[in-house]
Protein backbone atom coordinates (compact mmCIF):
# COMPACT_ATOMS: atom_id res chain seq x y z
CA UNK A 1 0.00 0.00 0.00
CA UNK A 2 2.75 2.63 1.18
CA UNK A 3 4.44 2.20 -2.46
CA UNK A 4 1.36 2.16 -4.38
CA UNK A 5 0.88 5.88 -2.52
CA UNK A 6 4.08 6.80 -3.24
CA UNK A 7 3.65 5.87 -6.65
CA UNK A 8 0.96 8.04 -6.45
CA UNK A 9 2.05 11.29 -4.77
CA UNK A 10 4.65 10.94 -7.74
CA UNK A 11 2.78 11.07 -10.72
CA UNK A 12 0.52 13.93 -9.04
CA UNK A 13 3.97 16.09 -8.45
CA UNK A 14 5.08 15.21 -11.68
CA UNK A 15 2.69 14.17 -14.21
CA UNK A 16 -0.14 17.09 -12.76
CA UNK A 17 1.68 19.53 -11.23
CA UNK A 18 0.16 19.15 -8.03
CA UNK A 19 0.81 21.75 -5.71
CA UNK A 20 2.36 21.28 -2.45
CA UNK A 21 -0.60 21.91 -0.42
CA UNK A 22 -2.12 19.87 -2.76
CA UNK A 23 0.30 16.69 -1.93
CA UNK A 24 0.25 17.19 1.77
CA UNK A 25 -3.74 16.29 1.33
CA UNK A 26 -3.53 14.00 -0.77
CA UNK A 27 -0.90 12.16 1.57
CA UNK A 28 -2.92 12.46 4.74
CA UNK A 29 -6.18 11.44 3.47
CA UNK A 30 -4.43 8.24 2.23
CA UNK A 31 -2.24 7.76 5.73
CA UNK A 32 -5.54 7.94 7.75
CA UNK A 33 -6.78 5.32 5.68
CA UNK A 34 -4.06 3.06 5.78
CA UNK A 35 -4.01 3.71 9.89
CA UNK A 36 -7.69 2.33 9.97
CA UNK A 37 -7.23 -0.43 7.74
CA UNK A 38 -4.15 -1.74 9.51
CA UNK A 39 -5.85 -1.38 13.13
CA UNK A 40 -9.41 -3.48 11.49
CA UNK A 41 -7.15 -6.16 10.44
CA UNK A 42 -5.01 -6.38 12.99
CA UNK A 43 -1.89 -6.44 11.05
CA UNK A 44 0.10 -4.36 8.19
CA UNK A 45 -2.56 -2.69 5.53
CA UNK A 46 -3.85 -5.25 2.73
CA UNK A 47 -2.44 -4.20 -0.41
CA UNK A 48 -4.86 -2.00 -2.51
CA UNK A 49 -5.99 -4.16 -4.82
CA UNK A 50 -7.10 -6.83 -1.84
CA UNK A 51 -9.21 -3.50 -0.61
CA UNK A 52 -13.15 -3.64 -1.28
CA UNK A 53 -16.42 -1.10 -1.26
CA UNK A 54 -17.09 -2.59 2.18
CA UNK A 55 -14.09 -1.94 3.97
CA UNK A 56 -14.08 1.60 2.41
CA UNK A 57 -17.29 1.98 3.21
CA UNK A 58 -16.72 0.62 6.88
CA UNK A 59 -13.64 3.43 6.73
CA UNK A 60 -16.92 6.30 5.73
CA UNK A 61 -18.70 4.98 8.97
CA UNK A 62 -16.10 5.48 11.16
CA UNK A 63 -15.42 8.75 10.19
CA UNK A 64 -19.33 9.64 10.56
CA UNK A 65 -19.43 7.98 13.95
CA UNK A 66 -16.04 10.24 15.17
CA UNK A 67 -17.68 13.10 14.46
CA UNK A 68 -15.97 14.54 11.05
CA UNK A 69 -17.24 17.18 8.95
CA UNK A 70 -19.42 15.95 5.95
CA UNK A 71 -16.54 18.47 4.37
CA UNK A 72 -13.57 16.10 5.14
CA UNK A 73 -15.54 12.77 4.59
CA UNK A 74 -16.26 14.27 0.95
CA UNK A 75 -12.30 14.82 0.16
CA UNK A 76 -11.25 11.50 1.54
CA UNK A 77 -13.08 10.10 -0.89
CA UNK A 78 -12.17 11.82 -3.64
CA UNK A 79 -8.68 11.22 -2.64
CA UNK A 80 -9.92 7.31 -2.62
CA UNK A 81 -11.31 7.56 -5.43
CA UNK A 82 -8.46 9.49 -7.65
CA UNK A 83 -5.88 7.14 -5.89
CA UNK A 84 -7.58 3.83 -7.58
CA UNK A 85 -8.03 5.70 -10.70
CA UNK A 86 -4.27 5.70 -11.06
CA UNK A 87 -4.66 2.23 -9.92
CA UNK A 88 -6.85 1.16 -12.75
CA UNK A 89 -4.48 3.07 -15.12
CA UNK A 90 -1.36 1.78 -13.46
CA UNK A 91 -2.90 -1.79 -14.17
CA UNK A 92 -2.79 -3.00 -10.61
CA UNK A 93 -6.42 -2.90 -9.99
CA UNK A 94 -9.44 -3.92 -12.49
CA UNK A 95 -11.74 -1.76 -9.73
CA UNK A 96 -12.81 1.29 -7.81
CA UNK A 97 -13.77 0.38 -4.92
CA UNK A 98 -14.34 3.99 -3.59
CA UNK A 99 -16.41 4.60 -6.86
CA UNK A 100 -20.17 3.73 -5.40
CA UNK A 101 -19.41 5.32 -2.66
CA UNK A 102 -21.83 8.53 -1.82
CA UNK A 103 -20.31 11.93 -0.51
CA UNK A 104 -22.38 13.08 2.60
CA UNK A 105 -25.01 15.04 1.42
CA UNK A 106 -24.00 18.60 2.84
CA UNK A 107 -25.94 21.96 2.85
CA UNK A 108 -24.91 24.62 0.92
CA UNK A 109 -24.11 27.43 3.17
CA UNK A 110 -24.30 30.78 1.50
CA UNK A 111 -20.43 32.85 1.77
CA UNK A 112 -20.69 35.96 3.77
CA UNK A 113 -20.02 38.91 1.48
CA UNK A 114 -19.21 42.31 2.78
CA UNK A 115 -21.67 45.62 2.10
CA UNK A 116 -19.91 47.99 -0.81
CA UNK A 117 -19.84 50.38 2.15
CA UNK A 118 -18.52 47.93 4.99
CA UNK A 119 -15.69 46.96 1.92
CA UNK A 120 -15.25 51.08 1.64
CA UNK A 121 -14.54 50.93 4.88
CA UNK A 122 -11.93 48.27 5.19
CA UNK A 123 -10.41 49.39 2.11
CA UNK A 124 -9.31 52.44 3.52
CA UNK A 125 -8.64 51.49 7.05
CA UNK A 126 -4.84 50.50 6.17
CA UNK A 127 -2.97 53.62 6.84
CA UNK A 128 -0.90 55.31 3.81
CA UNK A 129 1.84 57.16 6.14
CA UNK A 130 4.24 54.05 6.04
CA UNK A 131 5.14 51.35 4.43
CA UNK A 132 3.60 48.01 5.94
CA UNK A 133 -0.13 50.48 5.83
CA UNK A 134 0.63 50.93 2.22
CA UNK A 135 1.44 47.07 1.58
CA UNK A 136 -1.64 46.11 3.33
CA UNK A 137 -4.15 48.57 1.21
CA UNK A 138 -2.50 47.30 -1.82
CA UNK A 139 -3.40 43.63 -0.83
CA UNK A 140 -6.93 44.42 0.01
CA UNK A 141 -7.20 46.34 -2.91
CA UNK A 142 -5.63 43.45 -4.91
CA UNK A 143 -7.52 40.80 -3.82
CA UNK A 144 -11.16 42.40 -3.83
CA UNK A 145 -10.18 44.30 -7.26
CA UNK A 146 -9.29 40.89 -9.55
CA UNK A 147 -11.62 38.59 -6.97
CA UNK A 148 -8.30 36.58 -5.90
CA UNK A 149 -7.80 33.85 -3.74
CA UNK A 150 -5.37 34.56 -0.85
CA UNK A 151 -2.90 32.23 -1.95
CA UNK A 152 -2.90 34.05 -5.62
CA UNK A 153 -2.41 37.05 -3.89
CA UNK A 154 1.09 36.26 -2.12
CA UNK A 155 1.88 34.16 -5.33
CA UNK A 156 2.58 37.09 -7.40
CA UNK A 157 5.74 38.45 -8.75
CA UNK A 158 6.71 41.75 -9.80
CA UNK A 159 6.95 39.89 -13.57
CA UNK A 160 3.02 39.09 -12.91
CA UNK A 161 2.19 42.70 -12.98
CA UNK A 162 1.55 44.77 -16.48
CA UNK A 163 -0.09 48.12 -15.13
CA UNK A 164 -0.34 49.50 -18.83
CA UNK A 165 -2.86 46.79 -19.75
CA UNK A 166 -4.65 46.58 -15.94
CA UNK A 167 -4.13 42.87 -15.67
CA UNK A 168 -1.69 40.55 -13.15
CA UNK A 169 -1.09 36.68 -13.92
CA UNK A 170 -2.26 34.71 -11.73
CA UNK A 171 -1.96 31.21 -10.90
CA UNK A 172 -4.57 29.47 -9.33
CA UNK A 173 -5.67 25.73 -7.91
CA UNK A 174 -3.95 23.00 -9.79
CA UNK A 175 -1.34 25.89 -11.33
CA UNK A 176 -3.64 26.86 -13.87
CA UNK A 177 -2.72 30.39 -15.02
CA UNK A 178 -5.14 33.68 -15.92
CA UNK A 179 -5.24 36.96 -16.84
CA UNK A 180 -7.22 38.61 -14.19
CA UNK A 181 -8.02 42.59 -14.75
CA UNK A 182 -7.42 45.19 -12.23
CA UNK A 183 -9.16 48.68 -11.37
CA UNK A 184 -7.45 52.02 -10.72
CA UNK A 185 -7.80 51.62 -7.57
CA UNK A 186 -5.56 48.68 -7.20
CA UNK A 187 -3.27 49.62 -9.50
CA UNK A 188 -2.20 53.12 -7.38
CA UNK A 189 -2.05 51.25 -4.08
CA UNK A 190 0.23 49.14 -5.86
CA UNK A 191 2.36 51.47 -7.17
CA UNK A 192 2.74 53.32 -4.07
CA UNK A 193 3.27 50.12 -1.95
CA UNK A 194 5.60 49.31 -4.74
CA UNK A 195 7.84 52.38 -4.33
CA UNK A 196 7.89 52.20 -0.57
CA UNK A 197 9.04 48.44 -1.20
CA UNK A 198 12.12 50.09 -3.03
CA UNK A 199 13.61 51.90 0.10
CA UNK A 200 13.01 49.21 1.66
CA UNK A 201 16.36 47.63 3.10
CA UNK A 202 15.55 43.97 2.27
CA UNK A 203 13.64 44.58 -1.29
CA UNK A 204 13.78 41.80 -3.91
CA UNK A 205 14.56 42.26 -7.01
CA UNK A 206 13.55 40.13 -10.54
CA UNK A 207 10.59 39.23 -12.36
CA UNK A 208 10.48 36.24 -9.84
CA UNK A 209 10.77 38.40 -7.03
CA UNK A 210 7.62 38.10 -4.73
CA UNK A 211 5.10 41.47 -4.68
CA UNK A 212 3.66 41.14 -1.36
CA UNK A 213 7.09 40.68 1.64
CA UNK A 214 7.49 40.71 5.33
CA UNK A 215 9.78 43.29 7.14
CA UNK A 216 12.68 41.21 6.10
CA UNK A 217 11.86 41.22 2.33
CA UNK A 218 10.59 37.40 2.51
CA UNK A 219 7.17 36.83 0.68
CA UNK A 220 4.31 37.04 2.73
CA UNK A 221 2.06 33.69 3.76
CA UNK A 222 -1.63 33.32 3.60
CA UNK A 223 -1.75 33.09 7.48
CA UNK A 224 0.02 36.79 7.72
CA UNK A 225 -2.49 38.08 5.45
CA UNK A 226 -5.17 36.56 7.65
CA UNK A 227 -3.76 38.33 10.75
CA UNK A 228 -3.24 41.43 9.22
CA UNK A 229 -6.85 41.52 8.49
CA UNK A 230 -8.28 40.23 11.78
CA UNK A 231 -6.24 43.61 13.07
CA UNK A 232 -8.36 45.98 10.58
CA UNK A 233 -11.82 44.08 11.47
CA UNK A 234 -10.94 44.62 14.56
CA UNK A 235 -10.03 48.46 14.10
CA UNK A 236 -13.18 49.23 11.87
CA UNK A 237 -15.71 47.12 13.86
CA UNK A 238 -16.65 44.95 10.95
CA UNK A 239 -17.97 41.67 11.05
CA UNK A 240 -15.10 39.33 12.57
CA UNK A 241 -16.73 36.43 10.12
CA UNK A 242 -14.72 38.10 7.40
CA UNK A 243 -11.68 36.04 5.96
CA UNK A 244 -9.43 37.03 2.92
CA UNK A 245 -11.92 34.56 0.95
CA UNK A 246 -14.73 37.11 1.92
CA UNK A 247 -13.47 39.63 -0.02
CA UNK A 248 -13.37 36.83 -3.42
CA UNK A 249 -17.35 36.58 -2.46
CA UNK A 250 -17.88 40.29 -2.10
CA UNK A 251 -15.71 40.47 -6.04
CA UNK A 252 -18.06 37.57 -7.42
CA UNK A 253 -21.41 38.78 -5.49
CA UNK A 254 -21.38 42.69 -6.11
CA UNK A 255 -20.49 41.68 -9.91
CA UNK A 256 -23.41 40.05 -10.46
CA UNK A 257 -25.66 42.40 -8.34
CA UNK A 258 -24.64 45.34 -11.19
CA UNK A 259 -25.42 42.80 -13.71
CA UNK A 260 -22.74 40.99 -14.79
CA UNK A 261 -23.20 37.99 -16.99
CA UNK A 262 -22.60 34.70 -14.47
CA UNK A 263 -19.99 32.60 -17.32
CA UNK A 264 -18.05 36.16 -17.33
CA UNK A 265 -17.85 36.20 -13.73
CA UNK A 266 -16.88 32.39 -14.02
CA UNK A 267 -13.49 33.20 -15.96
CA UNK A 268 -12.88 35.96 -13.88
CA UNK A 269 -12.77 33.43 -11.00
CA UNK A 270 -10.82 31.00 -12.35
CA UNK A 271 -13.79 28.19 -11.74
CA UNK A 272 -13.70 25.38 -14.12
CA UNK A 273 -17.29 24.61 -13.33
CA UNK A 274 -20.00 26.69 -13.51
CA UNK A 275 -22.06 25.05 -10.80
CA UNK A 276 -18.91 26.41 -8.54
CA UNK A 277 -20.26 29.98 -9.48
CA UNK A 278 -23.89 29.91 -9.53
CA UNK A 279 -23.53 29.90 -5.49
CA UNK A 280 -22.82 33.61 -6.15
CA UNK A 281 -26.23 33.96 -7.73
CA UNK A 282 -27.84 34.75 -4.59
CA UNK A 283 -28.39 38.82 -4.70
CA UNK A 284 -30.19 40.79 -2.58
CA UNK A 285 -34.18 41.47 -2.95
CA UNK A 286 -33.65 44.87 -4.24
CA UNK A 287 -31.39 43.98 -6.74
CA UNK A 288 -33.87 41.17 -7.53
CA UNK A 289 -36.54 43.66 -8.00
CA UNK A 290 -34.54 45.80 -9.86
CA UNK A 291 -34.10 43.48 -12.31
CA UNK A 292 -37.77 42.21 -12.64
CA UNK A 293 -38.79 45.63 -12.94
CA UNK A 294 -36.10 46.68 -16.00
CA UNK A 295 -37.30 43.32 -17.24
CA UNK A 296 -40.51 42.11 -17.04
CA UNK A 297 -43.29 43.67 -19.45
CA UNK A 298 -45.87 43.91 -16.70
CA UNK A 299 -43.81 45.18 -13.68
CA UNK A 300 -43.55 48.42 -15.09
CA UNK A 301 -45.69 51.03 -12.77
CA UNK A 302 -48.42 52.56 -14.38
CA UNK A 303 -49.97 55.94 -14.19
Amino acid sequence: MHTAIDRFLTYLRVERNASPHTLKSYRDDLAALVEYLSECHGQDCPPPEAITALDLRGYVAALVEAGYAKTTIARRLASMRSFYRFGQREGWTKTNPAKPLRNPRKARSLPHVLSTDDLGRLLEAPPVDNPMGLRDRAILETTYSAGLRVSEVVGLCDGDLDFDAGVVRVRGKGRRERLAPIGSYAIRALRRWLAARRVHAHEPTGAAAPVFVNRFGRRLTTRSVGRMLEKYLRETGLDRRTSPHSLRHSFATHLLDRGADIRGVQELLGHKSLVTTQIYTHVSTAGLRAVYERAHPRAAKRQ
